[in-house]
């Protein structure tokens, strides 16, 4: 049977005392003191409550519920046949009143055994007055970590025995005796926290219970029990549900995303209860795992302010045992080894301090922490920047909803009252939730620059290196903990949650486009000296250490940054809005009403219950417009929940499948598998001749596929290591592994250097010490740069992006006395006693760098000489013992300038700048005679210059004006696979469905997302937010451009997507066309993806199409066909006869309409034809490139044709521009080291070029 959808209801539990107690005290006449009894489980519902028998034996049961199996609950059956004592007067015989009983049952998962204790925590107490019934919530979490939750709600009900009264007026009446009051509870339990909903649903059952007869009691519980497993959860989103349960309307709020928790409590109490220094207090200890143990009067108290707080630590979780309510038996608890959350009477509160050690006591009523092994508590607080930050933006939260009712009448409707506090509450909800998450961000900000993915390695001893020292003992606690691990986990799987999303959105632009320009290793000059290292690396003006992949323009300076948290907080802060920072609009929010409950215990209204329910979400769905589409996937989940429990599986799988052009995000994989395994054959059948529900179950079984295949290879996504020196001798792999992972370096082929260096005049493998020692020399020249302080008037001549990378020691030079710095610019002499500065060399300058030896006295002391361009005295200093290394170190420094600007490529400065500091480690590691030699090793591009001249040809090195790496981050380049410029952004697609997009105006970095895992063939800009993205895996996936998520996709296709183009249909609408690798064509209606039509065309795989005056152009490998938009071949091109062959095949087509031409590439030649689109027997020109065997790709910029192809000496990149006039080759460029594969233009000034996977790069050139 299929597994069905969790509903509000997994059972209903009555517990309350036993009858034959409470009948043996009212027969006492005298009690002053009523003994404490022990509550039982009195009767317990679950669903399903109505099912129907079917032919194969199988019941069907229609409610949400996952537990469909159930286990019995049969109360112990009393010999006796004396009547019960009951209440409200009433009275039956036990056996009348167990009848019922007797075949209660349980779902099999839910443990029963505490819950009568967790019901009356503080006992089951009689009483001789009706007393107020009291609320509270209970918790339970199972070995999995999995949590259910309780509403519990105590009641008193007279009790009097039947034996003894008088009817007086209809109603029993015994006068010499004093009324006993019973308590009894309800309570609730769900697989969510929903809180508020469901102690809402209780005062409503209370309003039955009251007036209700005793016989009809357990009935009238069992009713209720079935309206609530008729109602769905909400999916994630903007569309909560309701319901009405007399007198109330009952409302459901939604997840906000999949990842996210329900949210159904108010979650200011924390803020009422303490102070903003005892809060942050409090979440200090729970991030650092202590014992807690919250104490108050009030039961439901304590459970509403522990969810509140582990909900301000989303989205880290909280993994210790956690029971917010002990009973007053379950004291023992606390004695346990681990860390815990727990909650006690405050009546407790001397004795679990005077018996017990290491708790940390939070008395919720009064807002005190205490501990209970001293007075004071000595660990360590919360960063004091991430604390300032969380201080000013709760001051300016209104947490008061009188203040909001004061311009408001008096409200005569109590739906309307409630349904104003629900949006006040969910305001103050989300802004509450946004200064908390600000909290987590600002504690962990940067942790994922010290991550290495491939390796799931974190290296927490430089992530502690670049912490406030004041805040050490805090993280050094908190790396330890099972929370922080979780969350570690989370960050190596590259989860998207609200941390990453708030994270990306504090990055401040600046920032971000000097991250990606400079060193992650130093933060600039400026800042330093401005701050203090401290200072800097305590918030986000520490720079990424992740390098990004550009830089806007290697000529200007960045401008200077914006701190993100002050260490002194400004006035201004106490007016910030509490939600700054998400800034994310609101969005509104939808009630989707259900139907009116019919009565739940009878099949045949349940089913038709469901159809009204279905009804009523058709009509929602048919009035919600095409653009809703977020709208629209909640509605069609929640018609496929109720699809699937009320047996209409075809139907449901096609609410599901309608998900993937509406919103994705929310698909639920589990429960659509466990639909088609659970499909009998017949119905298999029929979902056979459908084809959306055909491709939807082939899609699943292939996904299953994939899941084995990855569980097969053993794939460990719950790992986490931690950085630590190897222990044992290294060979080449495994020296490679342990740099990646120590985030010194990435890049490969650097790492094979060092170990070339590191293993000269010995055996091939690289020691524990050897290695220890080159780690530690790295750190500390690393620690000493970043304490270098300049005053201001050295500062005003180097720029505010600058960072000093290496600093000789005192030195003598013709210059004067002092320290030479090495920055990624230039050379500058630090002189000693005032300090002052004085000018060098820019690398760029440096005409020759050579080693000499100074006199002095009868030594000659070694020097290096520098001569720059412009100056006529040469630079010497007397380096002495350093000479060497500082003359590699500048020669890498000037060789790598020189390249990255004849390449307008700033990846060789950074890899410049990475190869000197290696060499620095190196030689101080070795401290052998062969050091400087070992060191030469690493002089890459100093050797690549005296090797190989790498000059530029005068045409490409006028034509390009900057490159991009989007392999930045990688150990290896990735190949560029398409290329889309939509107004002020560049989409790059690498391998494996990663899409980056750039910044136009500056070329860097902003956003990196990924749509499947297969490469994508081809992209395309719809409309203002829609980028179409087709892929080898068959979907098109659909990116919105404004929100930058990936979260529809058109399933369609039976092979891989290899063309997009866009058009306008007869009527004048937009019309988007692609095409399959099998000859397929579809034509989709843009604004409500679907397909108009569709049909296939004969040719050996189709890989383009584009849509030109009515008819459709397609170019596949083996010919070029004109077809008219209803399918039918107009004309077929085929290959010229001089270029057929056994590999021979077209590589790309481009229409020029305008002139009626085709133009036409193929994949192993290097000649473009030229076709009359009136006359295609064969082609009219045809023009030679030079130096080429096979084109790629063609794009056409004003009157030019651009061709990216690969030369036949070299076989490196090249591109060639062609006059479209005289049809003649106007530019050769060469810009790539591998195949261009990739052409865009950007608003016809710049085409971009990307390269296969031996290059990597980006090119950008200039449209002349």
């Amino acid at each position: 049977m299929a597994e069905l959808p969790s509903g509000l209801l997994e059972a209903c539990v009555v517990v309350g005392a036993p009858g034959d107690k409470l009948r043996d005290i009212h027969k006492q006449t005298k009690l002053n003191e009523l003994p404490l009894l022990e509550a039982e489980v009195l009767h317990v519902h679950a669903p399903p409550f109505v099912s129907k028998e079917t032919n194969s034996s199988q019941v069907i049961g229609p409610a949400f519920s996952r537990v469909q199996r159930r286990r019995s609950f049969i109360k112990k059956k009393r010999r006796d046949r004396v009547a019960e004592p009951l209440f409200n007067g009433e009275a039956t015989s036990h056996t009348e009143a167990s009848s019922t009983s007797e075949d209660s049952s349980v779902p099999k998962d839910l443990d029963l055994i505490a819950l009568p204790q967790l019901c009356f925590p503080g006992g089951l107490q009689l009483a001789h007055e009706q007393r107020e019934d009291s609320y509270h919530f209970l918790v339970f979490t199972d070995l999995f970590g999995n949590r259910t939750h309780g509403v519990v709600v105590q009641y008193y009900r007279a009790v009097q025995s039947c034996q003894e009264g008088v009817v007086q007026n209809g109603h029993r009446w015994n006068p010499t005796r004093s009324r006993l009051y019973a308590p009894f509870a309800v309570c609730i339990i769900s697989k969510f926290p929903y809180y508020n909903a469901l102690r809402d649903c209780l005062s409503c059952l209370l309003v039955q219970l009251r007036p209700a007869r005793q016989a009809d009691f357990e009935e009238t519980i069992k009713e209720f029990s079935a309206k609530l497993s008729l109602v769905p959860i909400p999916p994630p989103g903007q569309l909560n549900v309701s319901f009405s349960l007399r007198p109330l309307q009952v409302v459901l709020p939604s997840r906000a995303d999949q990842d996210s928790p329900v949210i159904d409590i108010d979650l200011h109490l924390p803020f009422l209860c303490f102070t903003h220094t005892a809060l942050l207090q409090v979440l200090s200890y729970l991030l650092q795992e202590q014992k807690l143990v919250f104490f108050s009067s009030d039961w439901a108290r304590l459970t509403l302010v522990a969810e509140s707080l582990l909900l301000y630590l989303q989205p880290m979780s909280w993994q210790q045992p956690y029971v917010p309510v002990l009973a007053r038996g379950m004291l023992d608890f606390l004695m346990a080894p681990t860390a815990f959350l727990m909650g006690c009477h405050i009546s407790h509160f001397e004795e679990v301090a005077a018996e017990t050690e290491d708790l940390i006591l939070v008395n919720v009523d009064d807002g005190i922490i205490q501990s209970s092994w001293s007075e004071t508590i000595e660990l360590p607080a919360v960063p004091v920047a991430a604390a300032e930050s969380f201080m000013s933006r709760a001051e300016s939260l209104q947490l008061h909803y009188d203040l909001e009712l004061c311009h408001l009448g008096v409200g005569t409707d109590v739906n309307t009252l409630r349904s104003q506090r629900r949006d006040w509450q969910r305001r103050l909800n989300s802004q509450i939730q946004n200064i908390a998450l600000e909290l987590v961000v600002n504690i962990f900000r940067g942790v994922q620059d010290f991550l290495n993915h491939e390796h799931r390695v974190f290296n927490s001893e430089e992530f502690l290196r670049t912490r406030d020292p004041a805040d050490q003992l805090f993280y050094k606690k908190v790396l330890e903990t099972h929370i922080f691990h979780t969350f570690l986990r989370d960050r190596l799987n590259r989860k998207q949650d609200t941390f990453i999303r708030m994270e990306q959105n504090m990055r401040n632009n600046a920032h971000r486009n000097r991250a990606m320009t400079e060193s992650p290793r130093r933060p600039p000059m400026s800042e330093l000296s401005r701050t203090g290292y401290s200072s800097y690396t305590s918030s986000y003006n520490r720079l990424s250490k992740r390098l990004g992949a550009s830089l806007p323009n290697l000529e200007q300076p960045a401008s200077d940054t914006i701190i993100a948290i002050s260490s002194s907080r400004p006035e201004s802060l106490r007016k910030m809005s509490p939600d700054v920072g998400l800034k994310s609009p609101q969005k509104a929010v939808k009630v989707f009403r259900l139907p009116e409950f019919p009565p739940p215990l009878a099949y045949h209204y349940v089913q038709n219950y469901y159809s009204d329910m279905v009804a009523s979400l058709g009509k929602a769905i048919n009035a919600t417009p095409p653009d809703e589409s977020a709208l629209l996937a909640r509605y069609h989940y929640l018609r496929g929940l109720v699809n699937t429990v009320s047996n209409r599986r075809l139907d449901a799988l096609e609410d599901f499948q309608s998900l993937y052009k509406t919103d994705s995000d929310i698909f639920p994989s589990q429960m659509v598998k466990s639909l088609v395994d659970s499909l009998p054959d017949v119905e298999r059948l029929q979902a056979d001749k459908r084809p959306e529900l055909k491709r939807l179950i082939s899609r699943v079984k292939r996904d299953q596929e994939r899941e084995r295949a990855c569980h097969d290879d053993g794939h460990e996504e719950d790992a986490v290591k931690r950085f630590q020196l190897p222990k044992k001798y290294m060979q080449l792999d495994e020296f490679v592994k342990c740099v990646q992972e120590s985030g010194i370096v990435k890049d490969q082929g650097t790492i094979h250097r060092l170990f070339d260096a590191l293993t000269v005049g010995h055996q091939k493998q690289v020691g524990p010490d050897l290695f220890r020692v080159f780690y530690t020399i790295w750190k500390e020249t690393e620690a000493e740069a970043q304490e270098v302080c300049l005053p201001v008037s050295v500062l005003e001549h180097i720029e505010a992006s600058e960072c000093v990378f290496k600093l000789s020691s005192s030195v003598k030079t013709s210059r004067g006395v002092g320290k030479i710095a090495m920055t990624q610019r230039r050379l500058f002499l630090l002189t000693e006693g005032r300090p002052g500065y004085v000018e060098v060399a820019q690398y760029r300058d440096l005409e020759e760098v050579k080693v000499s030896s100074a006199p002095f006295l009868l030594l000659r002391i070694p020097s290096l000489k520098l001569r720059v361009r412009g100056r006529k005295e040469v630079f010497e200093a007397n380096l002495k013992t350093e000479t060497e290394l500082w003359n590699l170190m500048v020669k890498e420094m000037w060789a790598g300038r020189n390249i990255t600007d004849q390449h307008k490529d700033p990846q060789y400065m950074q890899q410049a700048l990475t190869n000197a500091l290696l060499m620095d480690a190196a030689v101080g590691s070795l401290q052998s005679s062969k050091a400087i030699y070992a060191a030469s090793k690493l002089a890459h591009f100093d050797r690549i210059k005296m090797e190989v001249p790498m000059m530029v040809p005068k045409t490409t090195a006028e034509t390009l004006k900057h490159k991009i790496n989007p392999s930045l981050e990688l150990a290896a380049p990735q190949a560029v696979d398409v290329l889309l410029y939509t107004p002020g952004q560049l989409w790059v697609s690498v391998s494996g469905g990663k899409v980056m997009v750039f910044d136009a105006s500056s070329w860097s970095l902003t956003h990196t997302c990924h749509v499947g895992s297969a490469r994508l063939n081809c992209m395309l800009g719809v409309d203002k937010d829609q980028v179409w993205m087709g892929s080898e895996d068959s979907v098109i996936y659909i990116i919105s451009m404004v929100a930058m998520v990936c979260n529809r996709q058109l399933t369609e296709h039976r092979a891989e997507v290899t063309g997009l183009a866009l058009d306008t249909d007869k009527y004048s609408q937009r019309v988007a066309y692609s095409c399959s690798a099998e000859g397929s064509v579809m034509v989709w209606d843009v604004s409500t993806l679907q397909v108009k039509r569709h049909f296939r065309l004969s040719c050996d795989r189709l890989q383009s199409v584009y849509a030109c005056n009515g008819s459709l152009w397609c170019c596949s490998r083996d010919s070029i066909m004109e077809v008219w938009r209803n399918g039918s071949l107009k004309n077929r091109i085929h290959l010229p006869e001089q270029q057929r062959g056994s590999t021979a095949a077209f590589s790309s087509a481009l229409l020029l309409p305008e002139r009626g031409e085709l133009w036409s590439v193929c994949v192993d030649s290097g000649e473009v034809c030229v076709w009359h689109i009136k006359d295609t027997t064969k082609p009219f020109q045809r023009v030679a490139l030079q130096d080429c065997t096979g084109c790629y790709c063609m794009i056409k910029v004003k009157n030019q044709v651009w061709v990216g192809g690969v030369g036949r000496s070299s076989s490196k990149g090249k591109i060639y521009t062609l006059d479209t006039e005289r049809y003649q080759v106007l530019k050769e460029l060469h810009g790539h080291n591998d195949k261009v594969a990739a052409l865009c233009s950007a608003e016809d000034r710049y085409v971009l070029s990307g390269a296969g996977k031996h290059d990597g790069k980006i090119a950008i050139w200039k449209v002349e």
